[in-house]
């Protein structure tokens, strides 16, 4: 490891960044580097501004992921190299909003029933009985699950912070029958090596493979079971605040998107927790 690499590293890591932010912003001055066969620190802002161009034009690059490169690259030149200002860019995109195809009740028994592995099978259950994100699910400790109080623990989640969301009845005896059967120590989802989590692409992988063997063609990932936590419980008329709570929102506006994804009618028998009148107890 390079000191510039080695010092962009610890900036990040002391600004609390996530492992997936600091992999993807090493990966875009990496590629810079390797570009222009030079030091990172020895390339003047035009030939990055060319660089840029040329993810776009000529590898095709989507603009999102260019767009990643750019912040990556202006983290370590403003940050780590402590430069006052930089000159490269990218021209804004028109925004395109594009709605989440969202799962029935129906359909997430269906993909569930579709995964013949209990790790990954319990892995997508709890994402979408507790709504969380992948990188929450497979960071999960077995001492976040609290049978008693009926909690899930998702420790420095998105945005560094700690929150509770519930646990249900039936996800508790889910949880029970694949420790039972997997007796998992220290991560509840462990990989290959048992001292480290189960890889968010391999809880990808798996929902992929059984929304295929289920015959779904929504459009999607794994998040799909998240957006599909917030919906129903929206249809099943739980008010927005606790939504707010359980998703780990920072403000409710984010949690109000999900209204557009409602259905007409709000009649809904049941919600993915299987409660209607919940108070969390944090």
């Amino acid at each position: 490891m390079t000191a510039l690499r080695q010092q962009m590293e610890q900036d990040m890591v002391l600004r609390g960044m996530a492992d997936k932010t600091r992999e993807c912003y090493l990966a875009a001055v990496a590629g810079l580097a390797r570009f222009y066969r030079r030091p990172p620190d020895q390339i003047a802002d035009t030939e990055v501004q060319a660089y840029l161009l040329h993810l776009l034009q000529e590898r095709q690059r989507s603009w999102s992921t260019v767009n990643i490169a750019v912040h990556g690259l202006r983290f370590f030149y403003h940050v780590t190299l402590k430069r006052d200002r930089t000159s490269f860019t990218i021209p804004h995109r028109k925004r395109q909003v594009h709605l989440p195809e969202i799962l029935s009740r129906e359909e997430v028994h269906r993909l569930l029933d579709a995964t013949p592995n209990r790790r990954h099978r319990t892995a997508l259950s709890v994402a979408y009985s507790a709504g969380l994100r992948v990188s929450e699910v497979v960071h999960l400790k077995v001492t976040d699950i609290d049978s008693v109080r009926m909690t899930i623990r998702i420790e420095q989640g998105k945005g560094a912070k700690d929150r509770y969301t519930v646990l249900s009845r039936r996800l508790l005896e889910e949880l029970r029958e694949y420790w039972r059967d997997s007796h998992p120590r220290l991560w509840l989802f462990p990989g290959r090596r048992p001292d480290r989590p189960l890889d968010a692409s391999a809880v990808q992988r798996a929902y992929m493979q059984a929304k295929r063997r289920a015959g779904i063609t929504k459009r999607g990932g794994v998040h799909g079971l998240r957006h599909a936590f917030a919906t129903h419980l929206l249809e099943a008329r739980v008010d927005l605040h606790t939504i707010q709570r359980l998703l780990g929102h920072t403000t409710i506006a984010t949690t109000q998107s999900y209204l557009h994804l409602t259905r007409p009618t709000t009649a809904v028998e049941g919600t993915p927790v299987d409660l209607l009148a919940f108070a969390p107890r944090t």
